[in-house]
């Protein structure tokens, strides 16, 4: 039981016994004290107050010495107005500390099969460009969620629905057809993703070129759109592959599997997986097929030239456009033939979509949509929404060619965290298959670290310079942390010191303070899966090595004369070090056994 559960508890029998009010103990958590007072855990007492007709210090100085009388975890106490702060018995803490240190799984909650089963959806690629920064903010977040609230007891199902048809995708295929010679990623040496990527801003710079021809013309530039040769042999290849045309339908197989071979690479190395892939091309005539029976139902309408809409004004909305006047789908219908799929596949609880917040309205239409069409989870669907990642000089765009491709960014990252680390000594004595191994683990590190450790709803900024820093709330500084601690821990075995019988001895205030910090993490977790905010992690990691280092620089480890004491900072230091790495894996990084 952790020292939160034994004050929760504790309060809960003083209240029944004060007040006579039955308090769940669930519905009890103590917070950590404020580091302006006294004490590591406070109770918040005003939920009692208006029963206990008395002022909220009263209250809170009848539970504390209820506490003090009747729970051999607390010692002394103090009262902030409402708030109860309590000290718990020093020689306590390392009663905690035993229980974190015999628990090899700390933190995580084993699901059942009786558990909630998540569908976390995340990554969602086109299959005309590389995957980019904004993907790696996607992909990181969607993987290091799933990885959480399975950590929180969930079955999870990690899914990604590709974007494989489409104009855009028509695009890069015209393009290569006009242009590409016959070019294939291995007679051009490059990533299969990364050709067609160059293919697509091709079609742009030639399809602006004829838009500045047919204006310089003295067309309008809405006519320009309309009478552009290239977008019209663009739309006609659409509609071709809509027909099933088996030349087109080669060519599109081709050049899809040269993205899917770039997209898996880059997936490898990023370290993200999925349990299913669905496609586009696969879900869109599920949703067709839908949305006709939802018309046939009465839950949609056609207008007269033959298009089919949802009118959700009702629900304080618009009316939304479900199938064109020529019968072809929007992403909303994709959407909706994709979670049939998923739903005839899975038993869904809990549907988890990870879409960038320009992407809000379209969640809001299709909660609404699936929950009219009788999907059990429809109306509870979460809609993971983050924020944008921006680059010091502005936004990217993908036709231009501007954007950052994921794999010169992890290229960029590798390599300044291999002479950033080289030059401050941090590689010295390695072999070249460790610094490749370290080089890499830190630039990925540091990369994924600077993107989960910010509110996922915010909107930032991501300058690879700030990221790759030993000091300071980043990814370096808590794997080189890791890195420190397992040293200590190497040289403590190979000396054959002791990790237990440290029984009875009362931990100094800097020892407090780190098995604190490790008795917080099974909550913490838990607030995350709540919340859905690996930033919670992330943070957590930065404060508890941050409370280690404290202790670490006042507190002598190895050469503590004392075995008792000895012990037990030894087994601090192994229990700190097991909470980082599971913190971290939850974030998806690696940590460096040496460093």
């Amino acid at each position: 039981m952790s020292i939160d559960d034994i004050i929760a508890q504790g309060v809960a029998r003083a209240v029944k016994e004060l007040y006579g009010v039955d308090a769940d103990p669930k519905t009890i958590q103590p917070q950590t004290t404020k580091k302006e007072f006294e004490g590591n855990l406070t109770i918040v007492v005003f939920p009692w107050v208006k029963v206990a007709r008395k002022s909220p210090e009263a209250v809170g100085k009848e539970i504390g010495d209820w506490l003090v009388e009747n729970e051999p975890a607390v010692d002394r106490f103090n009262v902030i107005k409402g708030f109860l702060n309590i000290v718990i018995e020093p020689g306590f803490w390392s009663t905690v500390l035993r229980h974190v240190q015999e628990s090899s799984d700390w933190g995580m909650k084993a699901a059942t099969e009786d558990s909630p089963l998540v569908m976390v959806e995340y990554s969602s690629p086109n299959t005309n460009k590389p995957l980019h920064l904004g993907h790696v903010r996607n992909n990181l977040l969607g993987y290091s969620l799933a990885e959480i609230l399975k950590a929180c007891g969930n079955r999870v199902v990690k899914t990604n629905i590709v974007n494989d048809r489409g104009i855009h995708i028509c695009k890069s295929m015209l393009a290569w057809k006009k242009w590409g010679e016959g070019a294939t990623p291995e007679s051009r040496g490059v990533k299969g993703d990364h050709l067609i990527g160059d293919f697509y801003v091709l079609f742009d710079k030639h399809y602006k070129a004829e838009l500045e021809q047919l204006m310089a013309e003295g067309k309008t530039k809405e006519e320009a759109e309309a009478a552009s040769p290239l977008m019209q042999e663009a739309r006609a290849m659409l509609r071709a592959w809509e027909a099933k045309d088996p030349e087109i339908r080669s060519l599109w197989e081709m050049m899809n599997s040269w993205v899917y071979a770039g997209f898996d690479e880059t997936y490898k190395r990023m370290g993200v997986d999925f349990d299913k892939i669905y496609y586009e091309s696969q879900t869109y005539l599920e949703g067709k097929e839908k949305v006709l029976e939802g018309l046939e139902k009465g839950m949609m309408y056609r207008k007269d030239d033959g298009s089919v809409w949802a009118d959700l004004t009702a629900e304080g909305l618009d009316h939304k456009l479900l199938l064109r006047s020529d019968g072809t789908s929007v992403y909303m219908t994709q959407d909706i033939g994709t979670a049939k799929m998923r739903f005839s596949d899975y038993p869904i609880d809990k549907m988890i979509y990870v879409v960038g917040n320009e992407q809000n309205y379209h969640f809001q239409v299709l909660s609404l949509l699936l929950d009219r069409l009788g999907f059990k989870w429809g109306k509870d669907l979460v809609h993971f929404s983050y924020g944008m990642v921006e680059l010091p000089e502005g936004k990217m765009k993908s036709r231009e060619g501007t954007v950052v491709d994921a794999d010169d960014l992890m290229d960029e990252m590798v390599s300044t965290a291999r002479a950033v680390s080289a030059e401050l000594g941090k590689l010295d004595g390695c072999t070249e298959a460790e610094i490749n191994e370290i080089s890499e683990m830190v630039g990925l590190g540091a990369l994924k670290y600077f993107l989960l450790k910010v509110d996922p709803r915010k909107n930032m900024t991501f300058n690879p310079k700030e990221t790759i820093d030993f000091n300071g709330n980043t990814g370096p500084f808590i794997q080189y942390t890791y890195a420190r601690i397992r040293s200590v821990l190497r040289k403590a075995e190979e000396a054959g010191m002791s990790f237990s019988g440290y029984e009875g001895v009362k931990p100094e205030e800097r020892e407090i303070a780190v098995i604190q910090r490790l008795a917080d993490y099974p909550q913490v977790v838990a607030e995350a899966g709540r919340s859905y905010s690996p930033a919670l992690i992330a943070n957590y990691a930065y404060d508890l090595v941050k409370e280690y280092n404290q202790f670490y620089h006042d507190c002598s480890i190895l050469r503590e004369e004392d075995p008792a004491k000895r012990a037990l900072r030894l087994a601090l230091s192994e229990s700190t070090a097991r909470t980082v790495r599971s913190a971290m894996g939850l974030l998806g990084i690696k940590v460096p056994e040496r460093m």
